[in-house]
C-alpha cells in the first residue's frame, strides 16, 4: 500500500487533534480512538493513535486489546476521510456510515495493548461511488506491521436514529 505524501494535500488537516477528529466521526469520548491526523489527501489518510495503551480502553476484554480491534481504528480513519472528502467538495458530511465488508485481514500481532509506541493508521481509498467506498487499510508501529486488510463502507445509511 502506498503512503500519502508526507505533506497534507488538504491544507490545515495535518496535525489536527482528537477534538477536531471527534467533531467529524460518529464516535465520541474514549471511543474516538484516533489522536491526530498525520496527513490526508483525496485518496488517503494517515492518523496516529496512542489509545491502544489506555488501561480503560472501551474495547478491552479480559485486560487486553486484541489485534482485531485494529479494524475499528481503521474504520474511524475511513469515517474521518469520508467526512474530509465531503468538506473538501462543499457537501454535507455523511450522517452515518456502515462497514459492510471486511476482507483479507491479516493480524501480524495477537494484541495491540502491548505495542509500546504510537500506532499509525492508514486508509487508502481504492474505489468510490456515490454511496460506497472501498479502502485498503494498515496499522503499523514504526515499520512493524500490526493489522492490514480491505473494507467497504456504505455512506449515509438511514436508520431509526438517523437525523
Amino acid at each position: 500500500m502506498n503512503h500519502p505524501e508526507t505533506s497534507s494535500a488538504w491544507p490545515g488537516v495535518a496535525g489536527q487533534g482528537h477534538d477536531w477528529i471527534a467533531a467529524r466521526v460518529p464516535h465520541q469520548g474514549t471511543m474516538c480512538l484516533l489522536d491526530r491526523v498525520l496527513n490526508a489527501s483525496p485518496d488517503a489518510i494517515r492518523c496516529a493513535a496512542t489509545s491502544h495503551r489506555a488501561a480503560h480502553h472501551p474495547m478491552r476484554q479480559h485486560g487486553r486489546l486484541g489485534a482485531a480491534c485494529g479494524v475499528e481504528y481503521a474504520a474511524q480513519a475511513m469515517a474521518l476521510h469520508g467526512a474530509l472528502q465531503a468538506e473538501q467538495r462543499g457537501l454535507p458530511r455523511p450522517r452515518r456510515g456502515l462497514l459492510v465488508s471486511v476482507r483479507g485481514v491479516t493480524l501480524h500481532v495477537a494484541r495491540l495493548d502491548d505495542v509500546a509506541g504510537e500506532i499509525t493508521v492508514m486508509a487508502q481509498c481504492e474505489a468510490e461511488s456515490v454511496d460506497l467506498c472501498q479502502y485498503a487499510f494498515a496499522l503499523h508501529a514504526g515499520e512493524r506491521p500490526l493489522v492490514e486488510g480491505r473494507a467497504t463502507v456504505m455512506l449515509d445509511v438511514s436508520g431509526p436514529d438517523s437525523p
